[in-house]
């Protein structure tokens, strides 16, 4: 039980969800392990991709329900000192979405609630098709939380993603993919072979490059277009002086496979 951590010789690294009793539920331990997970990873300088997924059968059902019930039992007074609390608990989880590379995130189970939200902090999602996935937050009485009403109308839209919200209603892999959840949906046996197919097609890129999208594509979104071309020259800039263009120059001339260094 905990969050398990693998690495191949290209750079992919695979955390995986672990505590299929539970099915992966979410707790402060939980939590507080794939922060110091993530953190180890964000230190590795030959890392370059990772994949986030969950033991069997689920990706994860969402946040604990014994640590609901016992914010559940607190007075409003009381309960208003777990703002922090919930706070802190967001962020541990949301670490996933602050690691310098591209994180995949294989659903290839059910996903509920904060459970979604974490698949949601990464950058592309493959989803099993069979699976069930939603933020059932209004189903519980509970608001939603760990960033779905932030993340869910920037991959829905507006309107479908209050939809989703208010009703709290839980829909297919197949489904959540056709509307824009995912890049794509597969059958669960599948859906961790495509994600690490994936991720070691991003591994063969400019290391630098991968990084400086990572940063790129999570600002662009909040830029004027004059702003975006400046995040662009900049970070070109920064490529003229790489042993990865240089190869990938070379490599392009000789009409061959690049070989990155990373530098």
């Amino acid at each position: 039980m905990g969050v398990l951590l693998e690495r191949d010789e290209h750079g992919v690294a695979t955390l995986t969800i672990d505590d299929p009793d539970r099915r992966n539920a979410m707790t402060s331990a939980m939590g507080s392990e794939l922060a110091a997970r993530c953190q180890e990873l964000a230190e590795d300088q030959q890392l370059r991709v990772v994949v986030l997924t969950g033991t069997p059968p689920a990706f994860s059902a969402g946040g604990d329900l014994d640590m609901l019930e016992d914010l559940a039992r607190r007075s409003r007074e009381e309960a208003f000192d777990a703002t922090a609390t919930m706070r802190s608990f967001y962020d541990r989880f949301l670490s996933v979405g602050r690691l310098p590379v591209p994180v995949i995130a294989a659903v290839n189970g059910n996903a509920v609630g904060a459970g979604l939200c974490v698949a949601l902090a990464a950058d592309i999602r493959i989803l099993a098709t069979e699976a069930k996935v939603g933020l059932n937050f209004s189903q519980l009485g509970l608001h939603p939380g760990m960033a779905g009403t932030w993340f869910l109308p920037r991959l829905l839209g507006a309107e479908r993603a209050a939809a989703w919200l208010y009703t709290g209603a839980l829909v297919d892999g197949g489904t959540a993919a056709a509307q824009g959840l995912a890049l794509e949906a597969v059958t669960a046996s599948e859906v961790t072979t495509r994600a690490r197919e994936l991720a070691a097609q991003i591994a063969t890129a400019s290391p630098v490059v991968v990084r400086q999208l990572k940063r790129t594509l999570r600002l662009s979104p909040q830029l004027d277009q004059a702003s975006a071309l400046d995040l662009e020259a900049a970070a070109q800039a920064v490529s003229y002086g790489t042993d990865d263009l240089r190869e990938g120059l070379a490599a392009a001339r000789a009409r061959r496979s690049p070989r990155f260094p990373g530098r």
